[in-house]
């Protein structure tokens, strides 16, 4: 192998490395696990989208409704879902969003903040490259309850 071709190969691992790093920021559930630990009272589910997205899509069955775009940022989406939470930061909490890209920013965010037991339902509501999403997997929906 060339100098040049183990220097490319070298800087797409490395790349690569990084980018499934970047994907991670703490612990995941697929969906119909996330809905088993809810239905056990073992976590609280939290669909972070917005509420036309709520709209459109329904929510996850029992799931707190706390739009991470907040009218005061995500510092005010972290003091509304506290709130939510009884002000326990320890509360297990399963964040959900449409595919999985918003939720793994908040749970970042969230751990930023201080909460520790913050899992990220990677696949989302209509799904992602981690699995087919809570809708095509036939998991409960309701209606937005503060639309």
């Amino acid at each position: 192998m060339s100098p040049l071709r183990f220097t490319l190969a070298a800087a797409a691992a490395l790349l690569m490395s990084l980018a499934g790093c970047a994907q991670e920021s703490g612990p995941t559930l697929a969906a119909p696990d996330a809905w088993a630990q809810a239905q056990a009272g073992q976590l609280t589910l939290v669909d972070i989208r917005r509420p036309d997205e709520w709209k459109q899509t329904g929510v996850a069955q029992g799931a707190l409704e706390v739009n991470m775009a907040h009218p005061q940022g995500e510092s005010g989406f972290v003091r509304q879902l506290e709130a939510e939470l009884g002000g326990d930061k320890s509360a297990p909490i399963a964040l959900i969003c449409r595919t999985g890209n918003r939720t793994t920013h908040m749970q970042k965010v969230l751990q930023e903040a201080g909460f520790t037991r913050v899992f990220n339902i990677r696949e989302g509501m209509v799904g992602s490259d981690a699995g087919p999403g809570w809708r095509e997997r036939g998991l409960p929906i309701e209606a937005c309850k503060t639309c």
